[in-house]
């Protein structure tokens, strides 16, 4: 068990997240929602017979990045697909005001959660749960239910 330890401590040390891919029907419809709401920056785009196939961008703070790809054609994507993409933004209230005055439903407005932080919740265009949240110097610290 020991070299097991030792094993993961060292593939820690040298990993590094790179990306988030998110599969998407229309990706010019995704790349809007992401840049043109959220705040991403285009970083490439690529078309293909006359439609944007992948996108990759980056968040308007910080290095993260994330990809749009076209799903494959004939394929669609597969409901209640498990994924939950989390962004982090301080004004969470005046950021969530100013989607939702651009149209964007909310299944949830922003509330602080039993954790200790405060989310909001939201369904990209395919889809996709988006969970935009504050959680501020309690990022990396544990978090701690109320009762």
């Amino acid at each position: 068990m020991a070299r097991l330890q030792k094993r993961a401590t060292k593939t820690e040390a040298e990993l590094s997240f790179n990306h988030a891919m998110v599969y998407s029907q229309d990706v010019g419809q995704a790349l809007a929602f992401y840049r043109d709401l959220l705040g991403f920056k285009v970083v490439e785009e690529m078309d293909y017979g006359g439609r944007t196939v992948y996108a990759r961008l980056r968040a308007g703070r910080g290095d993260g990045t994330l990809a749009l790809h076209m799903v494959e054609p004939g394929k669609t994507l597969p409901p209640e697909d498990g994924i939950r993409l989390y962004f982090e933004v301080k004004d969470l209230e005046k950021f969530c005001g100013r989607l939702q005055a651009a149209g964007v439903r909310f299944s949830k407005m922003p509330a602080v959660m039993p954790w200790g932080w405060k989310h909001a919740y939201l369904d990209d265009p395919d889809g996709h749960e988006v969970s935009l949240y504050w959680a501020g110097a309690k990022r990396f610290k544990k978090s701690k239910m109320a009762a």
